[in-house]
């Protein structure tokens, strides 16, 4: 395949400076790209995306006509990061989780940072994520915070910025086992020469960070998923197989004198460590939602008093409210007394009258996002907009400015992607983002790798997949 006339559009490529004139790192694959016809490729993609089918690796979009189970699209062409740049994304993110761990910690505690103006106290009151039932509880270990993904980007510039934080039930992970896995079938040679880090670990990770919140002796861990129906379903029973620990539903689970249990064949098991993929306020109805049917009653107070650990903790949510964000940078140098490694996009808080105004006059230029909405919902992309879209948007942040955040449209790094349109099969220059993983439990652990979203359609800065967007590997190097 001939790439000498690859477009970079002018925007910071992931793997050439110029066209044909591959970055330090990806002179490998680059080499293999142009030793190989645009028929071998597409056979390659085809075996993939075949592979994906015959192991169910699928997600949910619900509300779509032709059917909700989809594949996800997986790009061939790998997103390749050296060691270098790798260093200052890891030690950022360790940074940042600490950092928010303390937070969240403080929030539900003694609230210092309240008390002394560093975020205001109704922010944090007026937030969504918030939950007051859950003041004055000390998690197992003093951890909120276990498992994050922290949305990343690069500007036109290079730079990695953090775009938000996920820190309630981030999900993505095993799509970044199962890519890397497609991989190394599609191009062995080249993936061995290119030294890259390995991921495979991550589920043996994952168990430890669990096992270590353990309150006793014994370290019985469950993942509590909602059920077949949840759109990360398939990512839920991957983990709990790769993790080889049971999963369960609310049902499956039983608290007796403020201590969890697990219903088996031989009678109830005590569970010391949930890993849960069920929203907050879905967990517990004695504690939150009453009506909920997914959780199991009494769960939180058994977590209250220490005998259960909840992995990510309930109320971790209102650290990742996109309203927060913008005061994470603050955060940082009032806990840890440091500039942040890795900065936020450029905010525009609407809850400030006079950021407001400045919103509200250039909504034809920002991205608008919503404090509390993930999945690309909840958005308006100002350039690529209506009028009317952009009257409706402005009509909502009048009625709720606490609830809305803009952000430049950044000139978001692209990525060669395969295409396939009336004009053939060819190489593109697609959209990025990169979702790293975080453990917290005894230490910090960050994925080398993560899960690199792309923006499938031409000009696109959607990256979801329930928007259309597709994955690709992202190839850590070593040193």
């Amino acid at each position: 395949m001939d790439v000498t006339d690859y477009d970079l559009g002018g925007f910071h490529d992931e793997m050439f400076t110029a066209p044909g004139v591959p970055r330090p790192g990806c002179e490998p694959f680059v080499q293999r790209l142009g030793q190989l016809s645009v028929e071998d490729i597409a056979r390659r993609e085809r075996a993939a995306e075949k592979s994906m089918l015959t192991l169910g690796i699928t997600f949910q979009v619900y509300g779509h006509e032709e059917g909700t189970e989809k594949i996800f699209p997986f790009d061939v062409v790998p997103r390749i990061v050296t060691a270098d740049e790798w260093d200052v994304v890891e030690r950022g993110l360790a940074q940042r989780i600490r950092a928010l761990n303390m937070f969240v910690a403080d929030l539900y505690g003694e609230q210092k940072i309240l008390a002394d103006g560093i975020v205001p106290r109704d922010l944090i009151e007026s937030g969504k994520g918030y939950l007051p039932a859950c003041r004055g509880i000390t998690p197992p270990r003093g951890t909120w915070i276990h498992v994050t993904g922290t949305d990343l980007v690069r500007d036109a510039s290079g730079a990695f910025h953090v775009l938000e934080d996920n820190l309630r039930c981030p999900s993505g992970v095993s799509y970044v086992l199962e890519n890397r896995a497609l991989m190394k079938r599609v191009f062995p040679q080249v993936f061995e020469a290119s030294r890259v880090r390995p991921v495979d670990e991550y589920p043996g990770r994952l168990r430890a960070t669990l096992e270590a919140m353990s309150p006793h002796d014994d370290r019985n861990v469950v993942l509590l998923t909602p059920g077949i129906h949840n759109s990360a379903y398939f990512e839920h029973s991957f983990l709990a197989q790769q993790m080889g620990v049971p999963l369960v539903q609310g049902s499956d689970l039983v608290v007796d004198a403020d201590r969890v249990y697990m219903r088996t064949t031989r009678g109830f098991s005590r569970v010391d460590v949930v890993y849960r993929r069920i929203d907050d306020t879905f967990l517990d109805p004695q504690a939150f939602r009453p009506d909920s049917l997914l959780g199991v009653p009494g769960i939180v107070g058994a977590w209250a008093k220490g005998n259960v650990a909840l992995c990510n903790a309930p109320g971790t949510g209102i650290a990742d409210d996109k309203v927060v964000y913008a005061y994470v940078p603050k955060i940082i140098r009032y806990y840890l007394g440091e500039d942040a490694i890795l900065p936020n996009v450029p905010t525009w808080v609407c809850r400030e009258p006079d950021q407001c105004a400045y919103v509200l006059e250039h909504l034809d230029e920002l991205v608008v996002k919503a404090a509390n909405e993930s999945g690309g919902y909840g958005m308006l992309i100002g350039p690529a907009s209506t009028a009317e879209e952009r009257a409706k948007f402005a009509e909502r942040i009048r009625a709720e400015p606490r609830n809305y955040i803009a952000q430049p449209t950044l000139a978001l790094s692209r990525a060669p992607t395969l295409v396939h349109d009336e004009g053939g099969t060819r190489i593109e220059g697609r959209h990025v983002d990169l979702r790293p993983y975080i453990l917290f439990g005894e230490d910090v652990y960050v994925l080398p790798g993560g899960l690199t979203r792309v923006a499938l359609r031409r000009g696109s800065l959607v990256v979801n997949s329930s928007q259309g967007g597709g994955s690709k590997d992202t190839w850590v190097l070593a040193e």
